[in-house]
């Protein structure tokens, strides 16, 4: 899988830093929803870097087409292009198979010092499946799990309650303003040619529809 050479490597600002977060997704397409996460976890966890791991294949959603890897790199650079403290960190999109988040934890662990905190930001709708991914428990004693929780929304209790008490005692929560766009949402009004002011920037807008990221197959 072919992916620019300036994203091939962790940036060395990410390799400096001694708290580091890592947010992953399929960022099809990245969008300001993303980039204020990020922002509000770095000032709120006192982050020095955060890195975006684009997913090669998300082992929850496995039957979807996303745009491919160089796209999807593509975009995310021109989202984080006045970012110095956000980078992309393409590792799973270079290894083989789904995209689970331990062996990408296991790696970066290994390529920075051993006294760096690595902080883990998770969306709170994943939250009720994270005792289901691979390895959850060492997981989670490999990083500060940073749950994003979006202001105004509400987790079912029932929900919560699948989360193993020990494993919820570990959470940093942060709140987030609402984004009141989903990613399927964006990708119609790509194709659509609607206005995405304060949703995309135009840079990245306007790559998606000159490659036909995202409209409709003839």
């Amino acid at each position: 899988m072919t992916v620019p050479a300036s994203s091939s490597s962790i940036a060395p600002a990410a390799l400096r830093a001694r708290t580091l977060g890592i947010l992953g997704g399929s960022f099809d397409p990245p969008h300001l929803g993303h980039l204020f996460v990020a922002r509000t976890a770095r000032l709120v966890c006192r982050l020095e870097h955060v890195l975006f791991v684009p997913a090669a294949r998300p082992p929850h959603k496995p039957e979807r087409v996303l745009a491919s890897a160089a796209d999807r790199v593509a975009m995310l650079e021109l989202l984080l292009a006045d970012e110095p403290l956000l980078s992309v960190w393409t590792t799973e999109l270079e290894r083989e198979g789904p995209s689970y988040t331990i062996d990408t934890v296991k790696e970066l662990r290994a390529a920075v010092a051993p006294g760096t905190e690595l902080f883990l930001l998770i969306g709170s709708d994943n939250l009720p499946g994270l005792p289901g991914w691979r390895d959850a428990e060492e997981l989670l004693s490999l990083v500060v799990p940073v749950v994003v929780w979006r202001r105004g929304s509400r987790l079912d209790p029932d929900e919560l309650a699948r989360v193993p008490r020990e494993l919820r005692q570990r959470f940093r929560v942060i709140e987030c303003a609402p984004f009141d766009c989903t990613a399927s949402d964006l990708r119609r009004r790509l194709a659509a040619g609607d206005d995405l002011d304060g949703l995309l920037p135009s840079s990245l807008a306007e790559y998606a529809r000159a490659r036909g990221l995202y409209s409709p197959a003839e």
